[in-house]
């Protein structure tokens, strides 16, 4: 059988393709004879005559060429039924496979195609669940965020039972959380004024705020008052008199008595001067460094004062200065720790304990003008500007200079004083023994008045070795 050329509806797949060549190579290289050929003739008739099924009837081809028949039955997955298909020739064969092929591809590709919708599906539904969830959680965030705002307006009420019932002092341990929350309330109304109402609320916080820094000054005065009488009810029974207690101004039990009433205000100070940049804060200290000045001032004026007098009695004035200064300086240093115990974070400002060192250094300045101004010695002068200077402001004052230097405008007050004097009475000096000087005769007898005095050193020398 010759080679006839491919027929013009075969399939371009790889797989069929290859089976057409192999067919056509076949059939070149491997030619019929003559007797074959008339062998196939003879079969092509008898099988032409042959009716056709009824459902093939229609779709009869006429001619001999290639006149193959192949019955092949397969069997589809769309429906399960059987399907019997009668190819005629390699041309139909070619048709039922590639429809064969992309049934079987189709087949797959819907199953991928219908994962593919259902993924889509599950994807699209976590979409809305993760939708409402964020919407969820932005909720909540938001009913917390309203929440935790409205609990400050909500504290008023709290805060107002607290501070009203009868059993709360300063010592309570709920006053001071109490008045943090208080001071948070107020801080939270006056940042936010745009909030319904929020101006009534700060009033009200502020009125509750003022009650309660009237009850820590309160507090505060007590405490004070009650270590002072034990201090001066002690002083009164140390020794039965007061110039007994007035020597030992500087002893511990005057001290020590006052400091245990640190320990019961040690917490609300500390709290006081911790919130110190806020105005109300700064007003409350000032009052409390005032009232402390006072109870202290009201227990020691006295005996330094009378110590002060004592040295005036006993001591010429340079001497007096060294003294009087050398005590004042021991008061204020510890004066000055005294007041660091109850004020840690406020004890290195110099103008907290003005109202106490002023009054006491003004005792020893009162003490020494009266006498600087009769003072007319030179010499008493010139080594009162030695001691002040140098021993007074030079030394000690450097060495103790946190705890000092109140005392320093009333120490250089008193050399500015001395320099004064000192100035005058150098004038007065050159005036009257240099200015209007008229030697005597006595004065003018040169040189028997020097020969008198070289015998009379020469005398003193003599006596002196026989002695």
């Amino acid at each position: 059988m010759a080679a006839k050329a491919a027929p013009l509806g075969v399939p371009k797949s790889g797989a069929i393709s290859k089976g057409y060549n192999f067919a056509s190579t076949w059939e070149q290289n491997a030619p019929l004879t003559e007797q074959q050929q008339a062998a196939i003739a003879t079969l092509g008739h008898a099988v032409s005559e042959r009716p056709f099924p009824v459902d093939l009837a229609q779709d009869r081809i006429g001619g001999k060429e290639n006149a193959l028949s192949i019955s092949v039955k397969n069997t589809t997955n769309d429906d399960s039924d059987a399907v019997e298909a009668v190819l005629v020739n390699t041309n139909q064969f070619y048709k039922w496979f590639s429809d064969l092929e992309s049934a079987m591809k189709s087949e797959t590709e819907e199953k991928y195609h219908h994962y593919l919708n259902s993924l889509t599906d599950r994807i699209r539904t976590c979409d809305v669940i993760l939708r409402q969830v964020m919407e969820k959680q932005r909720l909540i965030e938001f009913a917390e965020a309203l929440r935790t705002k409205l609990n400050y307006f909500d504290e008023l009420e709290n805060i107002t039972t607290i501070f009203y019932s009868p059993n709360m002092s300063v010592g309570n341990e709920n006053f001071l959380p109490m008045l943090k929350r208080l001071d948070d309330c107020i801080l939270f109304s006056e940042s936010n004024p745009q909030y319904a109402e929020s101006s009534v609320y700060l009033l009200k916080f502020r009125q509750l705020q003022s009650r309660a820094l009237g009850m820590i000054r309160f507090h505060v005065v007590s405490v004070l008052k009650s270590a002072s009488s034990q201090v001066q009810a002690a002083m009164r029974s140390s020794s039965g008199s007061n110039s007994a207690v007035s020597e030992g101004v500087e002893a511990s039990f005057i001290y020590v008595r006052f400091e245990a009433a640190a320990d019961e205000l040690k917490p609300v100070l500390e709290e006081i001067e911790s919130r110190s940049t806020r105005k109300e804060y700064t007003e409350i200290l000032a009052e409390c460094h005032r009232l402390y000045c006072e109870q202290r001032l009201s227990l020691i004026k006295n005996i330094v004062h009378q110590r002060i007098s004592e040295f005036s009695k006993k001591e010429a004035l340079p001497s007096l200065t060294r003294s009087g200064c050398g005590y004042l300086m021991q008061v204020c240093q510890l004066e000055h720790q005294l007041f660091h115990h109850f004020f840690p974070s406020s004890s290195d400002n110099v103008s907290s304990l003005a109202s106490l060192i002023d009054p006491l250094s003004t005792y020893l300045y009162d003490t020494l003008r009266p006498r600087l101004v009769h003072e007319t010695s030179l010499d008493f002068l010139c080594e009162l500007v030695d001691i002040l200077k140098v021993e007074v402001l030079g030394e000690r004052l450097i060495q103790q200079r946190e705890s000092l230097v109140g005392l320093r405008p009333t120490l250089e007050r008193i050399l500015a004083d001395v320099h004064e004097r000192l100035t005058f009475r150098a004038r007065t000096h050159i005036r009257d023994e240099i200015g209007n000087y008229f030697p005597s005769n006595e004065d003018l007898e040169y040189p028997e008045k020097l020969e008198k005095t070289a015998v009379e050193s020469a005398e003193n020398t003599s006596a002196i070795k026989a002695s």
